[in-house]
C-alpha cells in the first residue's frame, strides 16, 4: 500500500514542532486467535526494530506495501518511519515480546494528495503485518486505533491506495464498518473511509471484541499441555497439590512439572520434571505459576520466551497485601502482556473445565465437580469452595470454574464473552465482590442474558470500597441503583450464595415459566399454605393448595402433578412432601426414592414443558434422587406406579433401569441421532423430560429460586421487543447545542462543571420541550405581592435555602393563597417561624392543578454512564429508597417499567378511590429527559422537582440543571484492555 504521500517527499514541506509522547495511545489488545498484543506509537528509538521487522516480511508483502520490490529500507526510510511529529505524521506498531510484529502510519494530505497540516482533514494510511501474524486480527485492531488517534488530531477521512490483488487488506477496510467510496484508478483499489464512527462500526468492533476475548477464555480452558511452575519435590504445597489435582481429574493433554531444584529428578508423581519451562522442550499452553511472588517475574519470562499461551497465577502477595503489593500487580500484568499472554489472577484458587476431552482441574479443589450445564465464575476463592461443595451436594454439574483472585487481566467480562456462545454452558452463575468496567459488564450481561440466564450475587455492597487487589473505577451510584440496571439488562440479582445455587439448579434443571401462575399440591396442608404465602410475597398468582392428605402415595403424587401439568391455567408446579407414617409408625417413602420415581413419571408425561420444583420436610433421600441422572429415552407408554427399579425419567416399563446413586451428578445420556443438550440453540432450554427436579428444604428458597425465572423468562419476552426511542418534532437539539456551547465556553467557567441559573435550566429544558413553570423571587412582602399579581392568584410561597428546599415536611411552602391578605400573612409566618427572608429566600409561584408529586432525575456516573430515575416526592419515598433507574437512552418501554416499578406506583393509578394521574405524560417526559442527556453528554445532572402529575397534564415547578465537559466515553473507543 503505497501513499501518495510517500511519492511526493520532495514536496514535503518542512516539518512541524514535534509534539510530546502521546502515552494515552498506548494500548493491549486481545486478537483473533486469543493472544494479546501491544499497540504504541513508533518513536525515534525503534529504528532497530523496524529494520528487524522488515527483514521478516515477505517479498509479496513487501511488494503490497510500495507496489514495486522493495528487499530493504533504506536510511532515509528508516528515518522517515521512524520519525513523527504525532499530530500530521503519526505511526503505531503492534508489538509482541518488545518486537514489531505490524506497522500502521497515516500522513497528512491535501486535495492534491500531497503532504499538508491542519486544517486539512484527510490523511493516508498504509500498513504492514509480518507474514507470521496475518490473520489474527492484527491489521483489524490497528485500524480502530489509528482511526481514533486521526479523529483526536482532528482528521475525518482515510485514503488508502491498495493493489487489487491484496485482498486481505482490501477486506481489512471494508469489513471495518465506516462509510466508504472505493474507486478503481490507474491499476489500484484507491478507498476513502469517513472516520465518524457509525452503528454497523460500533457492532463489527463489538463482535470482534467477543471473538478474540472468548477465543482468548477458550484457550486458557483448553490447553494441550500444562506446565505446574513451583512443584515441591515432597508432597504437600501449593504446587504439589494443583499437579496431584490434575492428575487426579484425568487431564486429557500434557503435564510438566517445573522448579529450578528438579535438577537430578526425571519425574514427579509420574510426569516429566524440568528446572525450567525452556527444558521442556516441548511446546507448552498454560502454566500454573505456584511460586512466592518475589520469583513471579523469572518464571513469566521464562514462560513468555518459550510460547506459553497464558498463566494462572496462585501467588499471593500483590495487590491485596498493599502499595507495594499493587505495584508488583501492575508489573505482572505488564510483562505477561508483553509476550502476548493473558493471566486468571494473581492469588487465584485456579479453572477447572469438565468437557471430557479437557478434564481439567488446575486448581486447589481436591474433587474434580461433575460434567454439567452451569459455567461458574467467582472473585473469591473461599467462596468458590463453598459454591463448589454446595453444588455438588445438590447434585448439580459445571462446564466450567474459575476464581480469578485479584483478577488482575481476566476477569467476569471476558468468561461473559466465553459463555456467550458455549455450547456446553446453560447457566451463568457469577460471585463478585467488584465490577471493573460496569459499562462493559452491562452491555455483555444483556446481551448474554437474552439468550442464558445469568445470575449474579455481589458481595462487598456495603463496605464503601472495593476489596484489597481490586483495581475498580469510582462510581457514585448507590448499590441499589446499579442492582436496578443490572436486573434492567436482564440479570438475575440474588443476594446470597445459597440464592444463588437455588436458583442456579432450577435454571439448569427446568425451562422457564410461561407467566406466574403457580399450582401448589402435597401431603401437608401447613407446608401448602407456607408456599401460597411465599408465592404471594413473591409476586407470583398461586392456586388454592391442592391438599393430598396425610394419607397420600407416590402414586397419588404422580397423577396430582401430571393434572397440574397438563393444566392450562398454571405455568408451574411446586410439590410440598413431608414422611407418611403408616399405622405403625413406619415411614412408608421417607427415603424419596420411590416419591421422586413417581415424579420423574409425571414430568415424562407432560404434554408440554412446565418448571417444577419439591419442597420437603425431613425426606430422607428425596433431594438426591431426584438429581440423579436422567434419560432422554422415550417416555413410557404406561402410567403405573413407578418401581424402584424403574425411576428414571421416560424409561420404558419392561426395562430394568440401574438403582439410582444418591449422590450421582446432572447429566444427560443422549442416544444416537438427537440432539445434545450442548448442540442446542444459544439460550434453548433444556426439556423438562431431560433434566433432574430440584429440591429445597424450605418453601420460601423454593419460591424465591421460581419468583426469579418467572421474572427472568418475563424479560426475556419483552426482550425480544425491546422498544424504541421516540423522536419528538419539537426538540431542537442544535438549539441546545449552541446554548451548552455558549455555557461552557464562556470566560471564568469552572472546568470542573456549571451549574445552570434558573433561567438558562429553563431555556435549555425548553428545547426539548419540558416547560419549567416561573418561579420569581421574593425578598419582601411587597415583592410578593407584586409577583402574585403578575403570575395571578392563586399562588404558593416557598422558601428555597438550601436545608427546607423540597421540604414541605418543614413548613417552608404555603399553598392556595387566593389573595394579597392571605400572602401577606403567610408571608409573615414564614419569615416568624423559619427565619429572615434573606435567609430564607422565598419565592412565589402560580398554583397547578392538584396531582401526584414526584421527582425525575437523570445524572452521569463515569462508571455506568447516564442513568435516569424516576421516584415520588417525599421523605417516606426518600427513606424507602423508594426510586426506579433505566440506563440513558430509555425506550418507550423502559420509561412505563419507571413509572409502574415503585413500590408507590399504586398512588399514580388510582389507590384508594382517588383520580389516576396522566401516566402517558409522566411517560413523555422521562424520555424527553432522556433524550436531552443522550444527545448532550455535556448535561451532566438533571433534578425535575416537584413534578405535579395531574390526572390531565403534569407541571414542573423546579428545575435544576450541571453541565460539564463530557468525560472521554472508554466503550465507544477502540477495542482495548485495561491499562496498569
Amino acid at each position: 500500500m503505497q501513499s501518495a504521500s510517500e511519492q511526493s517527499e520532495a514536496a514535503e514541506p518542512p516539518a512541524p514542532p514535534e509534539h510530546a509522547y502521546p502515552d494515552h495511545w498506548e494500548a493491549d489488545v486481545v486478537l483473533r486467535d486469543g493472544g494479546t498484543a501491544r499497540i504504541r506509537p513508533i518513536t525515534a528509538d525503534d529504528a532497530d526494530r523496524l529494520v528487524s521487522f522488515y527483514e521478516q516480511v515477505s517479498d509479496e508483502s513487501k511488494y503490497y506495501r510500495f507496489f514495486a520490490p522493495y528487499p530493504r529500507l533504506s536510511a532515509k526510510d528508516v528515518h522517515r518511519f521512524t520519525h513523527h511529529d504525532f499530530v500530521d505524521r503519526v505511526g503505531l506498531a503492534a508489538t509482541v515480546g518488545g518486537e514489531f510484529i505490524a506497522t500502521v502510519r497515516y500522513d497528512r494530505i491535501d486535495a492534491r494528495g500531497l503532504p499538508a497540516s491542519a486544517p486539512a482533514d484527510e490523511a493516508e494510511v498504509a500498513f504492514l503485518v509480518q507474514d507470521a501474524h496475518q490473520g489474527r486480527g492484527v491489521a483489524s485492531a490497528l485500524l480502530e486505533h489509528i482511526a481514533a488517534v486521526a479523529r483526536e488530531r482532528d482528521i475525518r477521512r482515510f485514503a488508502a491506495e491498495v493493489l487489487p490483488a491484496n485482498t486481505k487488506m482490501i477486506k481489512v477496510f471494508t469489513d471495518a464498518g465506516y462509510t466508504q467510496k472505493r474507486s478503481f484508478e490507474d491499476g489500484s483499489v484507491r478507498l476513502h473511509l469517513d472516520l465518524e464512527p457509525t452503528d454497523r462500526s460500533l457492532a463489527v468492533q463489538r463482535a470482534r471484541e467477543q471473538r478474540a476475548e472468548a477465543r482468548s477464555v477458550q484457550r486458557l480452558l483448553t490447553p494441550g499441555s500444562v506446565a505446574v511452575v513451583g512443584t515441591g519435590r515432597t508432597p504437600g504445597g501449593v504446587g504439589r497439590t494443583v499437579l496431584r489435582n490434575l492428575l487426579g481429574a484425568g487431564f486429557t493433554g500434557r503435564v510438566y512439572a517445573v522448579n529450578a531444584a528438579l535438577t537430578g529428578e526425571t519425574e514427579l508423581d509420574g510426569v516429566p520434571a524440568h528446572p525450567s519451562v525452556g527444558a521442556i522442550g516441548e511446546p507448552v499452553d498454560l502454566a500454573i505459576v505456584a511460586v512466592p511472588a518475589e520469583r513471579v517475574p523469572e518464571a513469566v519470562a521464562d514462560c513468555g520466551e518459550h510460547g506459553v499461551r497464558g498463566l494462572v497465577v496462585l501467588s499471593a502477595g500483590y495487590a491485596e497485601s498493599g502499595a507495594a503489593g499493587r505495584e508488583r500487580q501492575r508489573e505482572l500484568v505488564r510483562q505477561a502482556r508483553s509476550y502476548g499472554m493473558r493471566i486468571i489472577g494473581p492469588n487465584a484458587f485456579g479453572i477447572i473445565n469438565t468437557a471430557d476431552d479437557v478434564r481439567l482441574n488446575a486448581s486447589l479443589a481436591p474433587q474434580m465437580p461433575a460434567a454439567g450445564r452451569i459455567g461458574l465464575f467467582t472473585q473469591s476463592g473461599a467462596i468458590g469452595i463453598a459454591l463448589l461443595a454446595g453444588l455438588h451436594r445438590r447434585g448439580a454439574g459445571l462446564s466450567s470454574f474459575i476464581s480469578a483472585g485479584n483478577r488482575a487481566d481476566v476477569s467476569g467480562n471476558d468468561f461473559l464473552q466465553h459463555w456467550y456462545d458455549d455450547p456446553g454452558t446453560d447457566v451463568v452463575l457469577l460471585y463478585l465482590e467488584s465490577i471493573g468496567n460496569p459499562r462493559k459488564f452491562t452491555r455483555l450481561a444483556r446481551r448474554t442474558a437474552a439468550v442464558k440466564p445469568v445470575v449474579v450475587v455481589k458481595g462487598a455492597r456495603h463496605s464503601g470500597s472495593a476489596p484489597p487487589g481490586h483495581r475498580v473505577p469510582v462510581t457514585r451510584i448507590p448499590h441499589a441503583t446499579v442492582s436496578a440496571l443490572l436486573r434492567q439488562a436482564g440479570v438475575i440479582r440474588v443476594d446470597t450464595v445459597t440464592e444463588l445455587v437455588d436458583a442456579g439448579l432450577l435454571l439448569a434443571a427446568q425451562p422457564l415459566p410461561a407467566g406466574p401462575r403457580v399450582a401448589i399440591l402435597g401431603n401437608s396442608e401447613s407446608l401448602g399454605l407456607l408456599t401460597y404465602d411465599a408465592c404471594l410475597t413473591e409476586g407470583l398468582r398461586p392456586t388454592r393448595p391442592l391438599d393430598l392428605t396425610t394419607a397420600a402415595v407416590p402414586a397419588d403424587f404422580r397423577d396430582a402433578l401430571a393434572a397440574a401439568l397438563a393444566d392450562e391455567t398454571a405455568d408451574a408446579v411446586v410439590v410440598t412432601a413431608i414422611p407418611w407414617v403408616g399405622e405403625d409408625g413406619a415411614t412408608e417413602f421417607g427415603d424419596g426414592e420411590v416419591l421422586a420415581a413417581a415424579l420423574r413419571e409425571a414430568v415424562a408425561s407432560a404434554p408440554a414443558p412446565k418448571p417444577v420444583v419439591v419442597v420437603h420436610v425431613e425426606m430422607g433421600g428425596l433431594a438426591e434422587a431426584l438429581a440423579v441422572a436422567t434419560s432422554t429415552r422415550p417416555a413410557a407408554a404406561g402410567r403405573g406406579t413407578a418401581s424402584r427399579e424403574n425411576r428414571s425419567v421416560g424409561a420404558a416399563p419392561a426395562q430394568t433401569a440401574p438403582p439410582p446413586q444418591p449422590a450421582a451428578p446432572v447429566q444427560q445420556v443422549t442416544p444416537p441421532g438427537e440432539q445434545a443438550p450442548g448442540e442446542q440453540a444459544a439460550g434453548q432450554q433444556v426439556p423438562a423430560q431431560q433434566a433432574t427436579i430440584p429440591a429445597y428444604p424450605a418453601a420460601e428458597r423454593a419460591v424465591r429460586a421460581l419468583a426469579e425465572a418467572v421474572r427472568y423468562g418475563q424479560w426475556r419476552r419483552q426482550a425480544a421487543e425491546p422498544g424504541r426511542v421516540p423522536e419528538y418534532e419539537d426538540i431542537d437539539e442544535a438549539g441546545a447545542a449552541a446554548l451548552i456551547e455558549g455555557v461552557l465556553g464562556g470566560e471564568g467557567v469552572d472546568a470542573r462543571g456549571v451549574t445552570l441559573d434558573t433561567e438558562e435550566a429553563g431555556a435549555l429544558l425548553a428545547r426539548y420541550g419540558i416547560a419549567v413553570r416561573p418561579t420569581l423571587p421574593a425578598p419582601t412582602p411587597d415583592a410578593a405581592v407584586a409577583v402574585a399579581a403578575r403570575l395571578g392568584y392563586p399562588v404558593a410561597l416557598k422558601a428555597t435555602a438550601p436545608h427546607l428546599r423540597h421540604r414541605p415536611d418543614l413548613g417552608g411552602v404555603r399553598l392556595d393563597l387566593a389573595t394579597e391578605e392571605q400572602l401577606r400573612t403567610a408571608y409573615a409566618e414564614l419569615t416568624e417561624v423559619l427565619g429572615k427572608p434573606e435567609e430564607l429566600q422565598p419565592v412565589v409561584q402560580a398554583m397547578v392543578p392538584r396531582g401526584v408529586d414526584t421527582v425525575v432525575r437523570s445524572a452521569i456516573d463515569p462508571a455506568v454512564g447516564a442513568v435516569l430515575s424516576f421516584g415520588l416526592s417525599g421523605a417516606a419515598s426518600e427513606l424507602l429508597g423508594d426510586t426506579a433507574h433505566r440506563l440513558v437512552p430509555a425506550t418507550d418501554r423502559d420509561a412505563a417499567e419507571l413509572v409502574r416499578s415503585l413500590r408507590t406506583a399504586p398512588l399514580l393509578f388510582g389507590w384508594r378511590g382517588s383520580a389516576p394521574v396522566d401516566t402517558p405524560a409522566l411517560e413523555e417526559l422521562l424520555l424527553r429527559v432522556s433524550r436531552l442527556v443522550d444527545d448532550h453528554p455535556e448535561v451532566v445532572a438533571v433534578s425535575l422537582e416537584p413534578v405535579v402529575v395531574a390526572p390531565r397534564g403534569l407541571s414542573v415547578l423546579g428545575a435544576t440543571v450541571r453541565l460539564a465537559p463530557p468525560a472521554p466515553r472508554t466503550d465507544l473507543g477502540p477495542r482495548s484492555l485495561p491499562r496498569y
